[in-house]
């Protein structure tokens, strides 16, 4: 059976859209040996875990020893396991470890994946005078898959000289379909019959704009309500922002929920809404659509790979609520409008964004040729 090592800044219990699709990935793949190298972020977790398919080993937590320590976990279980290639999630902490790792083994294969949802502005300026080593990750990986073509034509600029991959993230379809469970219920009790309900899951940073929704709220009238699922660090800033503007009746926090807990609030709710500075995909977009809910977003990375503006749903503008407020009226103006977007956004997830479709293509367009 063939081996990968994979090399990622983070596992679960610390769950984002890459972690995700690691599990929804090699969960689907039986025939090929997974090793993981991440960080401990908490003393709790055990140093050595198997989760799904893959055996979880957990280095001393510090990002910025991570490069260092990952490669000598590496190293070592090069001796025990003979690896057949190895695999980075994003060109950050996890690339660093994988580079090192292929400068002393230039023989096994070096496949880079790439999640990354900052600005490349912020990129950058994260990376600062490790940016010649940095752009070693791109040109010395063997293979590259991104999440959305943004990201692709991101590598190219950046050094990428070898074949690259479009795999999206998927959705677990399935999971995210109509809820009709008391609980599911129990959410919809949250809201009275007046009132229509925006809703946002997102790690609360910047680069999500969720400030943005929040200033929108003074153009829409009163029974539309805004419903806030995640948790960072603009969670004060937001807060104080609500004080501010007197909206402490139109806007709940419900702080991190588990994706079974979170779908239904998705149910229960009229519009799914991120007006994104950034990113790289957009997991979310792609879940509130297979759930049913019409979505705004922003032009900008990977989201015009699946959002065509009035077709699979909407786009407002970059940093203004006026044009938020507007892209809301309209779905709750226009119903006629609203289930076309609702039907087509939901084949389109159908038909493209199955885990079990992307695991397969993994399978065979990436890990196929790394391993032949």
């Amino acid at each position: 059976m063939k081996k990968i090592l994979i090399f990622s800044i983070a596992y679960y219990p610390l769950v984002g859209g890459a972690e995700v699709a690691i599990k929804e990935i090699t969960d689907r793949i039986s025939d090929i040996h997974f090793d993981m190298i991440t960080l401990r972020f908490n003393k709790s977790w055990p140093k050595f875990e198997k989760i799904g398919n893959v055996n979880v080993y957990r280095a001393k937590s510090g990002k910025l020893l991570f490069p260092f320590l990952g490669y000598l976990k590496a190293k070592k279980l090069q001796k025990e396991c003979h690896f057949d290639a190895i695999w980075s999630i994003m060109a950050s902490y996890s690339g660093f470890a994988a580079l090192f790792f292929k400068f002393f083994n230039p023989e096994i294969p070096f496949l880079l994946t790439l999640q990354e949802g900052d600005s490349e502005e912020h990129i950058l300026k994260r990376v600062g005078i490790f940016y010649p080593l940095w752009k070693k990750i791109f040109s010395k990986a063997d293979y590259i898959q991104t999440i959305s073509n943004y990201l692709a034509d991101f590598a190219k600029k950046y050094g990428a000289r070898v074949p690259i991959k479009v795999i999206p993230n998927g959705v677990d379809i399935e999971k995210f379909k109509s809820q009709t469970c008391p609980t599911a219920r129990r959410v919809s009790d949250l809201k009275n019959k007046e009132e229509k309900i925006l809703i946002t899951t997102s790690r609360l940073v910047k680069k999500n704009a969720v400030d943005d929704v929040i200033k929108a709220l003074q153009y829409l009238p009163e029974n539309i309500k805004f419903w806030i699922i995640g948790d960072g660090e603009e969670n004060s800033n937001l807060k104080s922002q609500i004080s501010n503007l007197k909206l402490q009746n139109r806007v709940k926090f419900f702080g991190y929920l588990p994706h079974e807990e979170m779908i239904k609030y998705l149910h229960a709710a009229d519009v799914f809404i991120r007006p994104s500075l950034s990113e790289g995909m957009g997991n979310s977009f792609i879940e509130a659509m297979a759930a049913g809910i019409p979505v705004i977003a922003t032009p900008v990375g990977g989201i015009p790979d699946f959002l065509k503006d009035r077709e699979t749903g909407l786009f407002c503008e970059v940093r203004n609520p006026k044009s938020i407020a507007e892209k809301v009226k309209i779905y709750l103006e226009n119903e006629e409008l609203r289930r076309k977007i609702i039907k087509n956004a939901q084949e389109m997830v159908n038909r493209n964004y199955d885990w079990d479709l992307i695991a397969k293509d993994m399978r065979e367009k990436v890990f196929g040729k790394i391993l032949s």
